[in-house]
């Protein structure tokens, strides 16, 4: 995406849209792209590359919301020397126009690794909806089960990137309308869903997200639950029901649970939700926390508390490795006192992961670095990738991502040398 420097006429013109039908599915991506055909089965020890272009990912989000949410957006990107003080007329010093939200972002994020991306989604039929498609078409994205509003607005977002504090302020015009379950009948959902590997949802347009992931539950499909903080309980329960993993921020154990450690709050939520394999919760410039259930059965051992665990691993961790990296615990009872003097338990391991430490002049902007982690976390579930390394290659995606302005610009390809130990 190219870089703009400040102008009297900074936009550049908005791309056309793509053909639109009132009510219909649009299908304007070529097969190549889309990945159309049926994939044959990777060899048993196939590399990454070659599981990953065999593996399908569907997203299914909606791009209107009247939250503070983003799930898909146009951003308009400007830097700033200092954020404006009331009544400060200021110039911005670079400003850039993309794609953006947290769905498209991750989704763009994991194409780009090699993974065949899909969405079910509702744009409207503005300039603004026909960039948005425009460019996800590019990176390769199926967006041929994306239905095209007759009217209303698609999202946007103005995004002030403060080069002094490095921190980003985002303000949203939300998009109308939203996308409900009868826009998309039984038989496109299950069409959208054929030979889908791993659907990846958020508690946006909650009720949609619900009718999907029922039925991806029923045709036996993993689903990725991005928890968003600004959830509500209500918008998520069901969710996480369905749900085989979980990936948040590190503000949201605590808003779920009322726990302010965040590994008691994992095993928490893990004795909540059984079918819940493995949690992460991203922790910004402290990487990320994992915890990973396991089958055995905890009851029939002493377990450790797990607040100790993590101590225990926050000590082993190598402070002066500049790269991230991964320690674990070994596979045991876990242990916490949640609530008072109940006791929960679970069998499994807690895995801490740290983040690149970019020098300050390289850190450009934040914005979509959690996403970025998400891409990469679809990638090496798609690939079979182990969580000692699939976690250090994810805090390695983000911190790549970090390194450009916007949400995608800076998003490695798979043939990045700096992914090479992860990828061969």
């Amino acid at each position: 995406m190219q870089l703009l420097h400040y102008s009297p006429t900074p936009y550049p013109p908005i791309l056309a849209p793509p053909p639109r039908r009132r009510g219909f599915l649009c299908s304007s991506v070529p097969n190549v792209a889309r990945g159309a055909s049926t994939p044959a089965a990777a060899p048993r020890g196939a590399p990454a590359s070659a599981l990953a272009a065999n593996r399908v990912v569907v997203r299914h989000f909606t791009s209107y919301t009247k939250s503070s949410g983003d799930a898909l957006t146009l951003d308009y990107l400007a830097t700033v020397d200092a954020y404006p003080r009331p009544d400060d007329k200021i110039r911005s010093g670079e400003l850039q126009i993309s794609g953006g939200g947290n769905a498209g972002n991750a989704l763009t994020g994991a194409a780009r690794l090699g993974l065949n991306t899909r969405l079910i989604s509702k744009v409207a039929s503005d300039e603004i909806g026909g960039t948005v498609l425009s460019e996800l078409q590019e990176a390769g994205i199926d967006v041929s089960h994306v239905i095209i509003s007759d009217g209303g607005n698609t999202t946007f977002v103005y995004v002030i990137i403060d080069k002094k504090t490095k921190t980003r302020t985002c303000i949203i015009t939300a998009g109308y309308p939203p996308m409900v379950p009868n826009d998309l009948s039984m038989s496109n959902l299950s069409a959208a869903l054929q030979d889908v590997n791993l659907l990846y949802l958020d508690g946006y347009s909650h009720e949609m997200a619900l009718a999907v992931a029922k039925q991806a539950d029923l045709m036996k499909i993993p689903i990725l639950v991005d928890a968003e903080p600004e959830r509500t309980k209500a918008e998520l329960e069901s969710l996480l029901g369905l749900a085989s993993y979980i990936v948040c921020s590190g503000k949201f154990p605590e808003k779920w649970t009322s726990i302010s450690c965040i590994p008691s709050a994992l095993l928490e939520i893990l004795v909540q939700y059984p079918h819940v394999r493995f949690m992460i919760a991203t922790i910004g410039e402290n990487g990320c926390m994992m915890l990973e259930r396991s089958e055995g059965n905890s009851s029939e051992i002493d377990a450790a508390d797990i607040e100790d665990v993590a101590e225990s691993l926050r000590l082993k961790v190598l402070k002066d490795d500049n790269l991230p990296t991964c320690v674990s615990s070994k596979f045991m009872g876990l242990s916490s006192r949640g609530h008072g003097t109940v006791t929960s338990t679970i069998f499994g391991r807690l895995l801490i992961g740290t983040a690149e430490k970019i020098p300050s002049p390289e850190l450009v902007d934040t914005t979509g670095c959690g996403d970025a982690f998400i891409g990469a976390v679809l990638y090496g579930l798609s690939t079979d990738m182990p969580p000692e390394k699939m976690l250090p290659f994810a805090c390695q995606v983000a911190a790549i991502k970090c390194r450009a302005i916007g949400a995608r610009t800076g998003l490695p390809w798979q043939s990045d040398t700096r992914l090479s130990k992860y990828l061969c």
